[in-house]
């Protein structure tokens, strides 16, 4: 990819180069890839490593194993895995819808279509839009991206008490941290595809919210003390979203355009429509499938909290990596401002969650990148007594976007080491966890961060 344009300080380009196009070698055959393959000027790769079996469970991966195993990791976890990130490799399990989504999608989907202009969709309730689809369809990348963002559609989600290092980089050391960040909520109240509190299947608003979201408060640092964000998401994708940062410390609140959802802030790396991989309006982008692939992804980890990694590999977590096939989607946004060229989201093909994503600057060199560290089971661990489910649910104890061309990261996690026995991840609970309409309201945030 044109990340053949950028030499990490300690990863050397030859090398950068080889497994970046080992990583997309195997993509499907199809006109978007045969493109891609051009517009890099792909080299041609030694027999014996392109028919390397693929790592096996059991192997503990490091940075001496690029060459031969790098074509299963994309040109970001190579990057990582050249800064000494050990992958170990565990065998590949199945991951389940839950129960009441299964049925909402066998009870649904048959009626969803697409929109005329494939910005919407058209007759959906509730459940995954697009259960089954051919290679051979032209709408593809965006009914992939539409059961993605119902995939992660939950009636309510409260994320409590998390933490953030960011820092600077370099191959001779760890993460030199800059500033410490404790959150203590991510809320977000769905009005759309419910399938656990009444008002289910729908909640209609009169402005025709899909949900609602906030970030707040920041406890940590103290000059950024109550500091707190809140937006709407609308069902109209014609219309941006209403996003509202509140800064106590100037008494200001400050109107934020959709284009700034591209923007790191605080000093920090990640940006709102990074959240998750992917967080912004499926309307907002211009998607093309490049193929798939069988890849390894960290889908079914251990530690909760998450556990990072040590050494030059601390922008990142340590923690088990299983074969997946996934889908490789490119997103270009509409909107002018934007602060990437494209983004490649990497989609698991059975749960249709994102392990990792990549941006591209505007000159095409590969830019920041991701990572989801997925764990999945019936309650976050084993002493767990409230965040407690009767299905398999998908937690994620920590994430990273770490930036290639500064040697900047910002790692975080979920919940913070700081409050032993927090349970962290609150699904479905509304009123008996407080995510309830009012929390998400600009006056709460205010009156609640001074």
């Amino acid at each position: 990819m044109s990340v053949d344009k950028y030499s990490p300080p300690d990863f050397s380009l030859k090398l950068f180069a080889t497994v970046s196009a080992l990583a997309f070698s195997s993509l499907l055959s199809s006109p978007a890839t045969a493109e891609l393959r051009a517009n890099q000027g792909e080299k041609s790769t030694p027999p014996s490593i392109l028919d390397a079996e693929p790592p096996a469970p059991g192997q503990l991966l490091s940075a001496a194993d690029a060459k031969v195993y790098g074509r299963w990791l994309p040109p970001s976890a190579n990057w990582a895995l050249g800064r000494d990130l050990p992958i170990e490799v565990v065998e590949s399990r199945l991951i389940p819808l839950e129960p009441a989504r299964l049925a909402a999608t066998e009870k649904y989907s048959a009626q969803v279509q697409l929109s005329a202009d494939g910005l919407a969709l058209e007759n959906y309730v509730a459940g995954l839009p697009f259960p089954s689809l051919s290679d051979d369809d032209p709408d593809l990348a965006v009914k992939l991206m539409f059961n993605y963002e119902n995939r992660i559609l939950v009636d309510d989600l409260d994320i409590r008490n998390f933490d953030c290092d960011t820092g600077s980089l370099r191959s001779d050391r760890g993460m030199l941290v800059e500033r410490h960040f404790v959150l203590g909520h991510f809320r977000r109240l769905y009005h759309v595809g419910r399938l656990y509190h009444e008002p289910k299947p729908g909640w209609p608003t009169p402005d025709g919210i899909r949900y609602r979201e906030s970030l707040h408060p920041i406890i940590e640092p103290f000059d950024l003390k109550g500091v707190g964000l809140s937006y709407n998401r609308y069902l109209d994708p014609a219309r941006q979203d209403d996003s509202w940062l509140y800064y106590p410390l100037l008494k200001r609140v400050r109107r934020l355009s959709t284009a700034q959802r591209s923007e790191a802030l605080f000093g920090q790396d990640t940006d709102l429509d990074s959240y998750a991989g992917w967080a912004g309006s499926v309307a907002w982008m211009d998607w093309s499938l490049l193929g798939r692939k069988k890849m390894l992804a960290p889908m079914h980890t251990r530690h909760f909290p998450g556990r990072r990694a040590t050494g030059t590999a601390d922008f990142i977590f340590d923690d088990t990596w299983e074969l997946r096939d996934l889908w490789i989607i490119e997103g270009r946004s509409r909107l002018p401002g934007y602060a990437y060229s494209r983004r490649i989201v990497y989609l698991d093909q059975q749960s249709f969650v994102i392990p990792y994503a990549e941006m591209y600057d505007h000159e095409e060199q590969l830019w920041k990148a991701w990572f989801n560290q997925w764990k999945i089971g019936r309650r976050p661990f084993p002493g767990a007594k409230t965040a407690v489910y009767d299905y398999e649910q998908q937690f994620l104890p920590a994430v990273t976007m770490f930036d290639m061309l500064l040697d900047h990261a910002t790692y975080c996690t979920l919940p913070s080491r700081e409050y032993p026995g927090e349970e962290g991840w609150y699904f479905n609970f509304g009123d008996a966890q407080g995510t309830s309409e009012n929390v998400f309201s600009l006056s709460y945030i205010i009156s609640t961060g001074r």
